[in-house]
């Protein structure tokens, strides 16, 4: 039922892709009507959200189809500006779907937060003492996060760790670190709290003076693994696909912009359903560098004939609280998603970063990357060149024929196809 009603999804109209998401229970009628209006047109909210409001800038919002995870069908919603990234992504879901699998698992649980004594005046004498209170410690931050502990959550463990100031001295930086389970909530607010709450403590129990008290976005405790599985590969395309790969593990300067890729995917994502992806992409480019070096967050080697892609990087979502609880487009995503855990929200974002890397990586190692962008950003250039609604399909088609003959198209195309098309529309009407 849902591979029929999913198939031709992207050459429908616009009320046509409605009705489809109806008909599959993705959408409501009322989420229709919200959508058909534009989204928010309440300031109100605004007000509430930031500071100094003049109003809303609002993002495009499709949805990725193809999409099965774990044995799973999902319509994946995604706000974005760029184009292709949607159709990119589809189009590789497709491919993954009739030749292999998608799969994912969590790797840890825990968030963390950092308590930071800048100049430990004696370190191994206040480790000591932390380690030894660390039961009351943990006690007291679960007292700050009572909400989690009853859902099963909070703190679980604290280590003290040591660090040179490298500032030419011999005095050590001491950072303490909470880790917690924040179940369905990102938790950065809660885990804050926690170690805002233990600061006058640790003073007490060690003499020394706490400096600052903040979450950590490298969650390396918190991790998300996603793996492609494609299987009868053909050779020459899966060893092509491989060296791409191993380009972006190597070159930082080529791994900065293979994860971009990535993020193109998990970004759009964690907008549509209301999450903060900055504290996810700072997390991806800090666990990037885990080794000393920056480098791709996913590999891709083949196995015989089956290609094999893995991503692992720290995904902190969350299914409640914050904006996912008030914004009302948020919300929508979230429930189209119907996913039943920030775990598995969490899995599913890592599986578009890794697919929308598969699509990059193919069609680098083939047509590369300026065709397929290129023939959908043709409409941009239309709009961009003064083309109005009349005009906008064949000044389209225009330039997708000179892509196809020249590789290339730009604004200053754009906009002399424009002129061509207006003087032959008006000699036609003389």
């Amino acid at each position: 039922m849902f591979t029929q009603l999913m198939s031709g999804f992207s050459k429908l109209n616009l009320n046509e892709r409605y009705q489809r998401l109806l008909e599959l229970g993705a959408l409501t009628k009322s989420e229709v009507q919200f959508l058909k209006n534009g989204g928010i047109k309440d300031i109100d909210l605004a007000e509430h959200l930031v500071e100094n409001v003049i109003g809303y800038f609002q993002l495009p919002m499709g949805v990725a189809t193809n999409f099965n995870i774990n044995g799973k069908d999902y319509i994946i919603p995604m706000a974005v500006e760029e184009t292709s990234i949607i159709a990119a992504a589809s189009k590789t879901a497709k491919w993954v779907r009739s030749q292999g699998k998608i799969t994912t698992r969590s790797l840890g649980k825990n968030i963390i937060g950092q308590i930071q004594i800048a100049k430990a005046k004696n370190f191994e004498a206040s480790k000591d003492l932390i380690l030894k209170n660390k039961e009351h410690l943990i006690a007291m931050a679960n007292q700050v996060v009572k909400g989690l502990v009853a859902r099963g959550g909070g703190v679980r463990d604290l280590e003290v760790r040591e660090l040179d100031r490298e500032d030419g001295s011999d005095d050590k930086m001491l950072v303490i670190h909470i880790y917690c389970d924040p179940c369905e909530a990102m938790g950065a607010n809660l885990i804050n709290q926690a170690c805002e709450a233990l600061k006058p403590q640790v003073e007490r129990i060690t003499g020394e003076t706490v400096n600052l008290c903040i979450l950590s976005n490298l969650v390396d405790t918190k991790l998300t693994e996603a793996i492609v599985e494609i299987h009868n590969i053909d050779p020459a395309l899966g060893k092509g696909i491989e060296e791409a790969s191993r380009f972006a593990i190597v070159d930082p300067y080529r791994a900065a912009t293979n994860n971009k890729g990535v993020l193109n995917g998990i970004d759009a994502v964690l907008i549509a359903c209301g999450n903060d992806w900055r504290a996810v992409e700072a997390g991806v480019h800090s666990y990037a560098t885990r080794s000393g070096k920056y480098r791709s967050i996913t590999e891709w080697k083949l196995e015989g004939t089956t290609l094999v892609g893995r991503l692992v990087a720290p995904i902190v979502v969350g299914t409640v609280g914050g904006v996912t609880k008030i914004h009302p487009t948020a919300q929508l995503g979230l429930r189209m998603l119907a996913v039943t855990s920030a775990e598995e929200l969490a899995g599913v974002v890592a599986a578009v970063g890794l697919i929308q890397n598969l699509g990059a990586l193919k069609a680098l190692s083939t047509v590369g990357v300026v065709e397929g962008h290129m023939k959908l950003h043709a409409t941009n250039l239309a709009l961009a060149a003064g083309a109005g609604p009349e005009e906008l399909l064949p000044v389209q088609i225009d330039l997708q024929n000179l892509l196809a003959r020249v590789k290339r198209i730009t604004l200053d195309d754009a906009k002399q196809i424009l002129l061509n098309y207006r003087n032959n529309r008006n000699e036609t009407q003389i």
